[in-house]
């Protein structure tokens, strides 16, 4: 069993070819206003030199960025771990799943797997993660994910046109656990 596959997605690293998916994602506007925001466009080739310079990239600490992919291999977003503080026991995580993906699964089941690993493994005690106010369907995984709405942070996001909140969410271990142990609906 590995522990990095769940029922129906697996995380890997990153790989050089995984370029051209990427690229394609950085195209899509509405993708990018829900995860980040809408950059300036980047050419095919600063899109191959990411992916080779992520594909290569040490791991320092605990920080990660890693593919979700389907069973079948097709890479379907990624998910990273970032502001990872082993001594007190803290990390952030963020996830991107392409638009053609959305609401399939996809999100949860890659979250719970770095839950698990970074619970469970690593031995940390929190994970926080930092939705925007307008991304409802981010608002109800992490609900269902178990975590609970710790704060507001008023009028953060300024994208289309309009300024949003960011929500803040956290999950602790043991909240995780017992949300393991009863039905996710």
């Amino acid at each position: 069993m590995n522990g990095w596959t769940g029922t129906i997605v697996r995380l890997r690293a990153i790989e050089a070819e995984d370029w051209h998916q990427f690229h394609n994602n950085d195209q899509d506007t509405v993708s990018a206003r829900a995860s980040d925001a809408i950059h300036f466009p980047r050419s095919e080739m600063g899109t191959r030199h990411w992916t080779e310079e992520t594909a290569a990239k040490v791991s320092t600490g605990d920080s990660t960025m890693l593919a979700i992919e389907k069973r079948d291999g097709e890479l379907v977003g990624c998910i990273s771990a970032h502001s990872c503080d082993s001594r007190n026991g803290t990390f952030k995580y963020g996830v991107a799943i392409f638009r053609d993906h959305w609401r399939k699964g996809y999100a949860f089941e890659a979250v719970q797997l770095l839950l698990r690993y970074f619970f469970h493994e690593l031995r940390y005690e929190k994970a926080v993660a930092s939705v925007y106010g307008f991304n409802e369907s981010s608002i109800r995984m992490q609900e269902r994910l178990g975590f609970i709405l710790e704060g507001r942070l008023r009028s953060m996001i300024f994208t289309n046109g309009s300024r949003h909140d960011e929500l803040v969410f956290g999950l602790l271990r043991s909240e995780f656990d017992a949300n393991l142990s009863t039905p996710n609906e």
